[in-house]
């Protein structure tokens, strides 16, 4: 299947000679949801902002649902949304204006009963009368996913989309998203709350000084670059570890009540056979053992510090 996204040697480089992007190379399944992660800096809005057409590339070329958004600006455009980081809405206009709006900037004819079915799905029904000044930071984000809704994109971005919103909003338009995810629209986010791309997202990119520097289905990404930790309640505090267990490279924890084994799910052998009894052999007895596998937000971290 032909990617709904094509991005092809892409580089971005600011008057000022930052180059935000260098050389990237992405491709966006139709229908998936991808979380686009890196730090602070690290490119994502430059490279969103271009996709969207905001910004233009330095060199590269972007394709988006077959149409290229430099020579078919406006076909590329009318098949995506963006929800930005920044709430920019017209303070004075009602919901149902500002929806309607939107959608007639691109040239889409009315369709009363598309954007009644957006802000039902929204939960905002209820607001389309209201001036946005009057609404609260989590029904001002709705309103700006509804607007990127309005004109029946295929490809929807969505910045940031749960910055400063409570925890039950969020989970109500995560659950949106799936929803839209289930029509058909293609998701690619951003977000600080790493523990939504590892609850939401099919495949995680990661984008570090203006290069990708991975790609990866999420499973397979958590099984190849997650490891698992044995953690060991012992019967009595340890104060050293022997010699004969250094090779294991053992942590004592919790003020020596605990000994942590960090292994590697894709070796052959864990060693944790040959290390209980060592630890048999030394005398050091556990009344208690538990597993925990690396989450996302870890092996995030792991990645973007190995970077220079």
């Amino acid at each position: 299947m032909q990617p709904i996204i094509s991005v092809k040697n892409l580089s971005k480089t600011y008057a000022s000679g930052f180059h935000a992007l260098k050389d990237v190379d992405l491709e966006i399944r139709r229908g998936e949801i991808f979380a686009l992660l890196g730090p602070n800096g690290a490119g994502k809005t430059t490279l969103i902002s271009i996709i969207c057409g905001i910004v233009n590339p330095t060199q590269g070329t972007v394709i988006a649902d077959g149409h290229d958004i430099i020579t078919a600006y406006r076909a590329a455009r009318s098949r995506i949304g963006l929800v930005p980081q920044e709430l920019t809405t017209d303070a004075f206009e009602t919901v149902w204006a500002t929806v309607s709006f939107s959608r007639g900037l691109f040239g889409k004819a009315p369709n009363p009963a598309h954007i009644e079915k957006v802000l039902k799905d929204l939960s905002l029904w209820d607001k389309k009368d209201n001036k946005i000044m009057t609404l609260s930071g989590g029904m001002k984000r709705r309103v700006m996913i509804a607007k990127a809704l309005s004109h029946e994109p295929q490809i929807l971005f969505l910045d940031e989309p749960t910055a400063g919103v409570d925890v039950e909003l969020r989970r109500d338009m995560w659950d949106v998203v799936r929803s839209l995810r289930d029509t058909g629209v293609t998701i690619i986010l951003t977000t600080h709350y790493i523990e939504e791309a590892e609850q939401m997202a099919d495949r995680i990119g990661v984008i570090s000084h203006g290069e990708i520097i991975l790609v990866e289905e999420k499973a397979e990404l958590m099984r190849k670059l997650g490891k698992k930790q044995l953690t060991l309640q012992l019967q009595g505090p340890l104060e050293h570890l022997p010699d004969r267990l250094s090779a294991y490279g053992l942590e004592l924890a919790n003020g020596g009540d605990e000994l942590v084994y960090t292994y590697d799910t894709q070796s052959e052998r864990t060693g944790i056979t040959s290390l209980l009894q060592d630890l048999t052999a030394a005398g050091i007895r556990f009344k208690d053992l538990q597993t925990k596998q690396s989450s996302l937000e870890e092996i995030f971290v792991n990645l973007v510090r190995k970077r220079p």
